[in-house]
């Protein structure tokens, strides 16, 4: 199979991981709603989407109109970068289990999810956002969609962090309390 033709594969393998991800998210939000879950950044999540969306088309149109090579040397680290970014993403959603979203929501009261990658990372799913941003494209040397997607995308990850952040502090429960010791 030519390298163009299995780049598009690549590309289209990953637009169906997303939808999976959509499924997933349409699942545990129903779940959070039934636990009482608030949602949070509601403004930002539509940006969000279009800008993944574009990730993906960019990719294809790209290595079409800009006569990218595959470049083994590069696009084979990349492509190992983006299956790792893949099973990262999948280790989190395992991980927070129905408190997975592609959205904000945050169930009040319940502790924060401390095993999985969490163990490591805070926002261990962010990370993988990032290395696949940049991978995919470099698979078949997509640098404009790489650059673009990058920048484009570091100023939207700082407002979803922001949110994600104050949701998460706002609905913690309270530190156990200790009692007192008795005085002598």
């Amino acid at each position: 199979m030519p390298a163009l033709n299995a780049y598009t594969v690549l590309v289209l393998l990953v637009a169906l991981e997303r939808l999976a991800e959509l499924r997933t998210a349409r699942r545990n939000a129903s779940w959070s709603a039934r636990h009482g879950a608030v949602e949070h950044g509601r403004g930002h999540y539509p940006v969000m989407v279009a800008l993944h969306t574009a990730l993906l088309a960019g990719c294809l149109l790209e290595t079409r109109l800009g006569h990218r090579p595959f470049l083994p040397a590069l696009g084979l680290p990349m492509l190992a970068l983006v299956l790792a970014a893949q099973a990262l993403r999948w280790w989190c959603i395992a991980a927070l289990g129905p408190r997975w979203n592609t959205r904000v929501i945050v169930v009040p009261a319940l502790p924060l999810v401390t095993g999985g990658p969490y163990r490591w990372l805070r926002h261990p799913n962010y990370l993988a956002v990032v290395v696949e941003g940049a991978a995919l494209p470099l698979v078949h040397s997509n640098w404009l969609t790489a650059t673009g997607f990058t920048l484009l995308n570091l100023p939207l990850l700082a407002t979803r962090l922001r949110c994600e952040n104050a949701a998460l502090a706002g609905s913690a429960p309270p530190p156990a309390q200790v009692p007192a010791p008795a005085a002598p």
